[in-house]
């Protein structure tokens, strides 16, 4: 007998059939990811530092992001603070300027009207309007750059000294009669646009703070009251000298226009003062009279002068100039209220984010400490876990290692999901059956534990060899072993050459057996194989079982019942299949009466062609034998049976 195995059927742990496959091979984790799981285990002392080290992380980013969050607001609230600040450092300056700016005003007009007048007649005393405008200088604590034009077309840079020492040289000379009305205008508007576009620039640095629409409105006040100023110089020089010649009357309609459209520009920017406006045109008892002698001089037409018109004309724009002067001391208290508001706000904030930061770094200790416990907690939880998922990994291999060897692998795995297997059709499939040649006289001289001691060991080798075929073991029923191929995956026509070799090779293994209380006997089997339809299906629920019906597997039994010892008994549909396969040697038996089924034309299966017939010895499973190689539970019923 030939005793070479085949090397796909080494060992079982090399390869296993599709049958033996358990769902433990398919939980494994990757080879490549064990190091890392452990390593990430809160059940593990590395894994618990990491697990450690990321729970306090996870609070501690949005703690640290509320933080900077809170830092960089309260960086922006102090930022802002500081250009309040500025703004009102800067409407501060503005409001010192625009009082210059508004006594330069007056002092050209009253200049202006002396010099038309011819020093005969004045509206107050200049000395008086001279001293205003020193003490306006004066106070101011910041001197913008002031460049003057002087003769010759040069342009000299003039600081506060050098500024009030012009300014007297100027008045002096006023004093003395040297200057001419248009001497006058050239100074004072040269002097009033550099300090109005120093003004200018100023409002436009605050273009980021709400108070921006009150700067506006006050300069475009300021600058219609300039020239409204310079209007009125030509206006009193219209009454003073009954005509304006080309350029002055060029001159008077457009500081005319320029301080209407500044003034409508000033009420557009604040809306509030246009009511106060209003009411500021109603009280005055002599705005109409100011309307009509614009619309005389408009019209410019020749006329006696009247120094007694020109001066009632300089009254009437004074004191419409006073009352616009009014209004922007208004809108300069509305502005210095709005900034003092922004302070306080900003204050406010300020003093809020300061109080969330502190809040803040005194609360993140301890929501680190709770989360430190909390996560000592889960830790010592996990490991208990761990310890029982272990527990629990280890015998559910173990009920599923038995499962898989009670039903196929499928089977099980769709019972255990959907707790029913429908019955299925397979074509073909290849049915084999084997008895032991007279196994009832060897029973009936043998105790029972001898019997079962003799069908374990036989059957151990069976299912050793059976492991190597694409094959399933379907039952065993005293000394029958029954087994199928092509069910319940299907394989094609593999089938039956698997079964033919699986058939071969356990004939030759069983003439190598001795029977172990009967040393000098051989075991003899009887083989029998079909190939056929069948219905597959679990039967019961109650210790169910993965079973075979049709009249292939009537006609397996009766190939093996009508048999012969020491031979394979196979119909003639699986001689043809095999034919088809080729590979297989057969011999023609001839006709045989079966039961039930009349004369059948029959064959022997003799040997596989071109090949050797393997021969494998394989043990079971460590756990169901001891150091003998007989079953445990063998040896403990044999022990309770002796006591």
């Amino acid at each position: 007998m030939l005793k070479q195995k085949e090397s796909s059927c080494s060992t079982p742990a090399e390869t296993s059939s599709v049958l033996s496959l358990s769902s433990e091979d398919v939980s494994v984790t990757p080879k490549g990811f064990r190091c890392c799981v452990k390593e990430t285990n809160p059940a593990h002392g590395r894994g618990r530092r990491f697990h450690l080290c990321q729970m306090l992380v996870l609070p501690f980013i949005p703690i640290l992001a509320l933080i900077v969050q809170t830092a960089f607001i309260l960086n922006n609230i102090m930022i802002h603070r500081q250009e309040v600040l500025d703004v009102e450092s800067q409407v501060t300056t503005a409001t010192e300027l625009g009082k210059v700016v508004t006594n330069l005003q007056l002092e050209r007009s009253e200049v202006a009207f002396y010099v038309y007048t011819n020093g005969t007649v004045l509206s107050s005393n200049l000395s008086q309007r001279f001293e205003a405008t020193d003490r306006a200088l004066e106070n101011m604590n910041s001197w913008p750059t002031v460049v003057l034009p002087q003769a010759g077309g040069d342009y000299q840079q003039l600081n506060k000294s050098l500024f009030q020492d012009r300014l007297d040289d100027f008045r002096k000379r006023i004093s003395q009669e040297e200057s001419s009305v248009s001497e006058v205008l050239l100074w004072y508007t040269a002097v009033n646009a550099v300090l109005l576009e120093h003004l200018t620039n100023q409002i436009k640095e605050t273009d980021n703070s709400g108070v921006w629409r009150f700067l506006l409105a006050f300069k475009s006040l300021l600058r219609s009251i300039e020239s409204m100023g310079i209007a009125s110089v030509y206006g009193v020089n219209y009454f003073g000298r009954g005509f304006l010649h080309g350029s002055s009357y060029i001159s008077y309609v457009r500081h005319d226009a320029i301080a209407k459209d500044l003034l409508n520009g000033s009420l557009t920017y604040v809306p509030y003062l246009k009511n106060v406006y209003k009411k500021l045109t109603n009280a005055m008892k002599n705005y109409g009279t100011i309307k009509h002698k614009c619309d005389i001089i408009i019209r410019n037409e020749r006329r006696k002068p009247n120094i007694t018109e020109a001066i009632d004309y300089f009254d009437s724009i004074a004191s419409y100039t006073d009352e616009l002067r009014n209004l922007q001391k208004e809108l300069r208290h509305v502005i210095r209220d709005y900034v003092n508001e922004d302070l306080r706000i900003a204050a406010n904030n300020e003093a809020l984010g300061i109080a969330i930061l502190v809040v803040v770094l005194a609360v993140s200790p301890v929501i680190i400490w709770l989360v430190r416990n909390a996560v000592a907690t889960i830790q010592l939880y996990a490991a208990n876990l761990a310890t029982k998922a272990k527990e629990l990994k280890r015998e559910k291999k173990k009920s599923d290692s038995l499962l898989f060897q009670m039903l196929p692998p499928s089977v099980a795995t769709q019972l255990k999901q959907t707790r029913q297997v429908p019955a299925e059709f397979y074509a073909s499939v290849t049915v084999y059956f084997s008895d032991i040649v007279g196994f009832t006289e060897i029973a009936a001289v043998s105790t029972p534990l001898e019997v079962v001691t003799f069908l374990n060991k036989i059957y151990k080798l069976f299912d050793a060899r059976i492991e190597c075929y694409d094959v399933y073991k379907v039952e065993t029923i005293g000394d029958s072993y029954m087994v199928a191929s092509g069910l319940p995956v299907k394989n094609g026509h593999k089938h039956v050459s698997e079964i033919a070799s699986m058939a071969l090779d356990l004939l030759a293994g069983s003439t190598q057996f001795k029977i172990p209380h009967r040393k000098s006997e051989k075991l003899q089997i009887r083989s029998g194989a079909h190939t056929g339809p069948v219905v597959a299906g679990i039967v019961g629920s109650k210790m169910p079982r993965y079973c075979l019906f049709g009249d292939t597997v009537n006609t397996a039994s009766r190939m093996e019942s009508t048999g012969e010892a020491l031979k394979i008994h196979i119909s003639s549909e699986m001689k043809k299949a095999l034919d088809a396969i080729g590979g297989y040697k057969t011999e023609h038996r001839g006709l045989v009466e079966v039961k039930g089924k009349g004369l059948l034309d029959t064959y022997w299966l003799t040997q596989k062609e071109g090949g050797l017939n393997r021969i494998v010895e394989m043990e079971a499973p460590t756990y169901m034998q001891d150091e003998d190689g007989e079953p445990v539970f063998m040896r403990r019923i044999r022990e309770e049976y002796v006591l």
